[in-house]
């Protein structure tokens, strides 16, 4: 009964509905008129007047639109235009090869991101150089109705092209379809490196040809390494000018004219602008942001850069290009435009024996060797038995000196209380023994070079970013084999184990060389050897407990191997009896003074004479 009663239910639901449609119907009848009018709307194309008449909420968006291109060009002037586009919105375009992955705003035109994607950060983070609105590009610029208008405040339209294997993004800054400020960008497979053109076309009316185009380029550059103040240490500002030198900003203000390129170097990385058409003059500027090392500062440091462009003809044309990489030696210098001078290797001689002798030397290492820890290793034997002759004669002096020492100690007892006399005496046993304390200190000094080179060479080896050896984890940073709960000054808040090891081998070095020369009387004039002999581990040890490991590795290496080779020289080479016997023989032999020797003679006896004859 209940399933009946609900299907007369449905059926009455269904006539009522049916009963109050076809009432509706012949209610509201459609005229012939507005059949035919209905008709026409749908098929005819009216003219915008027409459409005006028929649409009123069309005329109101069109009012809108025409009132928002009379406000951007009352504001903007010319380039009011491009504020009417499509692309005058908050967007961005992302292209992207093996190396790099860029994004281009479309407000301002240039690169907001910059992502290098084989490289990660100390704490396995993403390396950034541009991000976040760290960085900033902009033209400013006089139009002839007197405006001053900044490009990274206006709207371009961007479109991304192949041509061939290169991408190609063209940021256009529009007057008109045909008139325009134009950014193009060719990104190459594989490249770092980046074609970057800066031209306009038609502009000649709206640019103010007495007041210049600047560029400003600012940068922050992000922390990529553990130890800020270490990165920090190696970032810098660096510009080419002229016929091709190159000088540097850490913290202030520099300018110079004909600049060929500016490079901001973050340690590692680096950001270039190169310029084909030299910048007739340059601004440069850099910002310390790091005040303290227990400060987890986000940025090193702010660099800042203002370059005049030149009108031609009313027209701006400049080919140049971005460089957006590492801090690598063989990749800069490989591009054969002098960017191989952001290094700092070190200037003159040491600048020239890292580039021809240690950096080729590592390359090669590194080929055929399993790790560059042992690279290391390798390359400090090989310098060392390069520089064996030079050490031999330097250890063949100090035991000429140390055979001497007793005949010295008696002179100086002798003439205690007449310091001229003394050094007359002295001078007159070391030339007829053939010995000088200078002949130790020369071969000394001829090491140097080598070992700033070195100092130089370590820091700058981008092969050592985050290559582990033994207990070190990055031989480019500083090592840690306890982390301490507070911070000591000038040390850190770690301890390296590296550091210690090279302080006790130079400790030991230090004693063998220096311990003779301390058990006698300190000569006048002379340095303290006592002191040198624990400042020197005691630099070691605090100075480098934040630098790389790897420069300790090579340091503990070099005086392992600086102590083996003096112990095999000292007890299987050199016989003191033989050169005693050596000596002995030569104050036998008749001596003839040098001019420099017999006129220092003369001044000291004559000297002496005088001391006398005031007596």
């Amino acid at each position: 009964m209940e399933e009946k009663k609900f299907d007369i239910n449905s059926l009455i639901g269904f006539i009522l509905i049916g009963g109050i449609l076809m009432w509706m119907f012949f209610m509201n009848p459609s005229t012939p008129e507005e059949v035919v009018e209905e008709t026409a709307t749908e098929e005819v194309v009216v003219t915008p007047d027409e459409t005006s008449l028929n649409n009123p909420d069309r005329v109101t968006a069109q009012l809108s639109d025409s009132a928002s291109v009379e406000q951007a060009q009352s504001r903007l002037g010319a380039f009011g235009y491009s504020a009417t586009l499509a692309s005058a919105i908050e967007n961005t375009t992302t292209v992207e090869n093996d190396v790099l992955e860029l994004t281009f705003e479309n407000k301002g035109g240039y690169i907001s991101e910059a992502r290098l994607k084989n490289f990660k950060t100390y704490n396995s983070d993403p390396v950034y150089l541009i991000k976040d609105g760290n960085a900033t590009f902009n033209l400013n610029f006089t139009t002839t109705d007197g405006r001053i208008l900044d490009t990274q405040n206006l709207f371009f339209e961007p479109t991304v092209n192949q041509d061939g294997e290169n991408t190609v993004i063209s940021m256009k800054l529009k007057v008109s379809e045909n008139e325009f400020l134009e950014y193009r960008y060719v990104l190459k497979p594989g490249e770092y490196m980046l074609d970057f053109a800066v031209r306009s076309q038609g502009l000649n009316d709206v640019f103010n040809t007495t007041n210049p185009v600047t560029l400003d380029w600012k940068l922050k550059g992000y922390r990529h390494a553990k130890s800020i103040s270490y990165e920090n240490r190696y970032t810098e500002l660096i510009f080419e000018y002229g016929d091709g030198s190159d000088d540097y900003v850490t913290d202030g203000e520099d300018e110079d004219e004909d600049i060929t390129y500016v490079a901001y170097k973050q340690h590692f990385f680096t950001s270039i602008l190169l310029t084909d058409t030299p910048f007739e003059t340059g601004r440069f500027k850099s910002e310390n942001l790091v005040e303290d090392e227990q400060v987890d500062t986000v940025f090193t440091k702010a660099f800042a850069s203002t370059l005049p462009l030149k009108l031609q003809g009313g027209e701006l044309n400049y080919n140049m290009n971005w460089y957006y990489g590492p801090s690598d030696y063989k990749i800069l210098n490989d591009y054969d435009r002098n960017l191989d001078e952001i290094m700092p290797l070190g200037w003159g001689i040491f600048g020239w024996m890292n580039q021809h002798v240690f950096i080729p030397l590592f390359a090669f290492l590194s080929i055929y060797l399993p790790n560059y820890g042992i690279a290391i290793i390798v390359m400090t034997i090989l310098i060392k038995i390069a520089l064996s002759p030079v050490q031999y004669k330097q250890y063949v002096s100090q035991a000429k000196m140390k055979v001497l020492r007793p005949e010295i100690n008696e002179l100086n007892e002798k003439y205690k209380d007449n310091a001229m006399k003394k050094q007359q005496e002295t001078m007159k046993l070391y030339s007829k023994a053939g010995a000088s304390p200078m002949s130790g200190c020369l071969p000394a000094l001829m090491q140097i070079p080598v070992f700033y080179a070195l100092f130089q060479f370590f820091p700058s080896a981008f092969q050592l970013r985050q290559k582990g050896f033994l207990w070190a984890e990055d031989l480019s940073s500083y090592d840690t084999i306890a982390q301490l709960p507070f911070h000591i000054p000038f040390y850190g808040d770690h301890i390296s184990l590296f550091p210690i090891l090279a302080s006790i081998a130079i400790f030991i070095y230090m004693m063998m060389t220096t311990g003779q020369t301390m058990q006698n009387a300190q000569q006048p004039g002379m340095p303290n050897m006592k002191f040198i002999m624990y400042l020197s581990p005691l630099f070691m040890l605090v100075f480098f407990n934040n630098y790389a490991s790897g420069l300790s590795l090579y340091y503990l290496t070099s005086n392992l191997i600086t102590i083996g080779i003096m112990l095999v020289i000292k007890n299987f080479i050199l016989d003191e009896d033989k050169i005693l016997a050596k000596i002995q023989e030569n104050k036998k032999k008749p001596k003839k003074q040098g001019k420099f020797a017999r006129k220092m003679q003369e001044m000291m006896e004559q000297a002496e004479q005088q001391k006398k004859g005031k007596k």
